[in-house]
Order: C-alpha cells, then sequence, then structure tokens
C-alpha cells in the first residue's frame, strides 16, 4: 500500500492548513464554538471559497474528489484546527444527492445544508427509524442533526411504502431548535409535523449505509489530525514543566507513556489509511467499522493521559488541550460508538 500522499491532496492539506490557522485559530475557539450561530460564517464562506466542499464530491457528481483519501485529507486537517464548521454534514449530503443523482453545485458552493437520519430511540440503527411520510409530509422527529443549526436545506430519512427514503426539505417548512454541541459546533432537533418534502430516493438504505460510513471514515481522520496535536501540547509539556530542578519530561515513567501514546496514534493512522484505501469497494463497511471502534478507544486514552500528565492544567478552559480532549471524546459518539461498531464488526465477520 502507497502511504505517500499524491501532489493534489498534498496541495490541498497544505492550503486548508494555511486557511484554518487564520481563519479557526484554537485561542478564538471558546468565542465562537460555543455561541451561537456555535460556528463562524466567515471561515464557512472562506471554506467553500478555497474549494475545500469540492474535494468531498465524485468527479461525476460536479466534485473534484470524494475518495476516502480525499475525505480523510480534508478532515484531518479540520481535527488539528478543532474547526467546528459544520462540514459533516455536508459530506453526507454531498454523498446523498449524488447516489440520488441531484445537482450538488448549491452545496459545493456552500450551501448550508444538514441531514436527519437518527432519532432518540434510533441514534445509529437504521432499522429503528420511525419518521415517517404519507403522501409527501413527513411526520417525525430527528435528534443530533450535525449543521441542522442554521441549516438552509434537510435530507431527511423516513419510511415510505415500506421501505427507507430520503426526501429533500426546506427548513423553514419544519420547526428546528438549534443549540450547540458540549464539544462546540451547531447541532438541531429538528420536528415534522405534516412537512411537505420532496422523495429523492425511494429506497435509501443503500445511500445512507455509504454515506455514514463516509462520515464515519470522516470523524476517524478528524481525530487522528486532533490526536497528532495533542501529542505535540503534551511533548512540549514534559520538555517546560519543571520539576526537582529538571524538566518532567526527564522522567522515565513519563518517557515511556509519552511513546506509547505515539505508537497508539501510528495505529491509529494506519487503521485510517486502510479504512480509506478500501472506499469504494465491498469491504469498506467492515473497515470502517474497524477503524471507528480501533479511533475512538485511542481517542480516549490519548485524552486521558494527556490530561493526567498535565495534571489541573489540563482541564482549564484557557489551555487548548481540555478542548482538543473534549472533542476526541464526543467524536466517539458521533455515528456509532465504539460498542456499537464492535457489534457491527462482529456481525459482520460472523456473516462471513
Amino acid at each position: 500500500m502507497n502511504f505517500e500522499m499524491s501532489d493534489d491532496r498534498r496541495m490541498l492539506a497544505d492550503s486548508l492548513a494555511r486557511y484554518l490557522a487564520d481563519a479557526c485559530p484554537v485561542e478564538g475557539r471558546v468565542d465562537v464554538a460555543y455561541t451561537a450561530p456555535w460556528h463562524s460564517e466567515e471561515a464557512w464562506v472562506g471554506l467553500a471559497e478555497l474549494g475545500a466542499f469540492y474535494a468531498l464530491a465524485p468527479e461525476e457528481a460536479g466534485g473534484m474528489g470524494g475518495s476516502g483519501f480525499d475525505i480523510s485529507v480534508v478532515f484531518e486537517a479540520l481535527g488539528r484546527a478543532l474547526c467546528p464548521e459544520p462540514v459533516l454534514a455536508t459530506l453526507l449530503g454531498l454523498r446523498l444527492l449524488a447516489d440520488a443523482g441531484r445537482d450538488v453545485e448549491e452545496v459545493l458552493a456552500g450551501q448550508r445544508l444538514a441531514v436527519g437520519i437518527g432519532e432518540l430511540d434510533a441514534p445509529y440503527d437504521l432499522d429503528g427509524i420511525t419518521c415517517h411520510a404519507e403522501g409527501g409530509l413527513l411526520t417525525g422527529r430527528k435528534s443530533v442533526v450535525y449543521g441542522g443549526a442554521g441549516a438552509e436545506r434537510l435530507l431527511i430519512a423516513a419510511q415510505a411504502e415500506g421501505k427507507l427514503a430520503l426526501f429533500d426539505v426546506n427548513a423553514e417548512d419544519a420547526q428546528i431548535s438549534g443549540y450547540g454541541t458540549i464539544d462546540g459546533g451547531p447541532a438541531a432537533e429538528v420536528f415534522l409535523d405534516g412537512t411537505p418534502g420532496e422523495l429523492i430516493l425511494g429506497d435509501a438504505r443503500a445511500a445512507l449505509e455509504e454515506a455514514l460510513d463516509a462520515g464515519a471514515l470522516a470523524l476517524c481522520a478528524e481525530a487522528l489530525g486532533a490526536m497528532e496535536v495533542v501529542q505535540g501540547i503534551l511533548i512540549d509539556y514534559l520538555k517546560t514543566r519543571k520539576q526537582f530542578g529538571q524538566p518532567i519530561g526527564a522522567f522515565q515513567a513519563l518517557q515511556h507513556r509519552a511513546i506509547d501514546l505515539g505508537i497508539e496514534i501510528e495505529q491509529a493512522r494506519s487503521i485510517v489509511i486502510l479504512a480509506a484505501s478500501a472506499e469504494g469497494g465491498p469491504e469498506f463497511g467492515k473497515r470502517v467499522a474497524q477503524a471507528k471502534f480501533l479511533v475512538g478507544k485511542i481517542a480516549r486514552q490519548v485524552s486521558e493521559e494527556a490530561i493526567q500528565m498535565h495534571g489541573g492544567i489540563g482541564i482549564t478552559w484557557e489551555y487548548p488541550l481540555a478542548h482538543y480532549a473534549k472533542r476526541l471524546v464526543m467524536i466517539d459518539a458521533q455515528l456509532g460508538d465504539t460498542d456499537w461498531h464492535l457489534e457491527r464488526l462482529m456481525g459482520a465477520l460472523a456473516a462471513e
């Protein structure tokens, strides 16, 4: 397997890194991610103008990429910057619209799109969806819709004529209760009560599964970028924090723990690369389940170990580590946690 990025992806990664360093500084995250609208409108427009969204859509849909490695490059950069922009919602929407053969130009240009799939009693399982449609009118509730606060357009998964279908809904026609998530960024509860929607996929299960797998891969890449920043913060702290007249990094016990974390992060990178390489193939779902499970475990370990080695400063609001750790822990809860993906992986292996 080739572990080197192509020149195009390297240029994309460099461009995103430079832009996000200016548009989404970690020092300003408190003022942006935790107060309405829970992201930066200027940063969102800038990402669209930079062409970042084009990297998430295949060429046949009007984009310039859409592969597993394209997704990984974009979201790893977002993770390093701890960017609260709801790009995950755009990725899910682009995949679903492309599968439905719909035009995505407005989304690529920066239209705010959110995808309503999970529900209170079915946060991850498509079989548990109870939202339903009759005569083009939708009734139900969608919970923790990422990017739902301030969205202009909604894609809603609902039961229709015995199948799981996908509807395009004008956000103004739905009742949307927006809020910021605990780790920063916009989400919403979406209430549908006879809400009109346009059917765009009559049998959307396969498209939804593929989109959710792409989203899970994106979250793994985001966690990888964030973990590498946490590792850098920790190493700098071990070099500069002094105790008993010497840097605490001179103590062998802390050296070993820091090295162990580095090994775990490299394992996470390996499984993300494997999952990205499987995108578009029959093994993609299984590889994504493996990645989400392993990355979820490692991300929590990295967060907890880094905070423990920092001591009290590691959980202060003003210190960047606290925000990275919070995001890393919460990534596990998005699009299937470690337990859910482990069960999914065991089911897939048992069926072979």
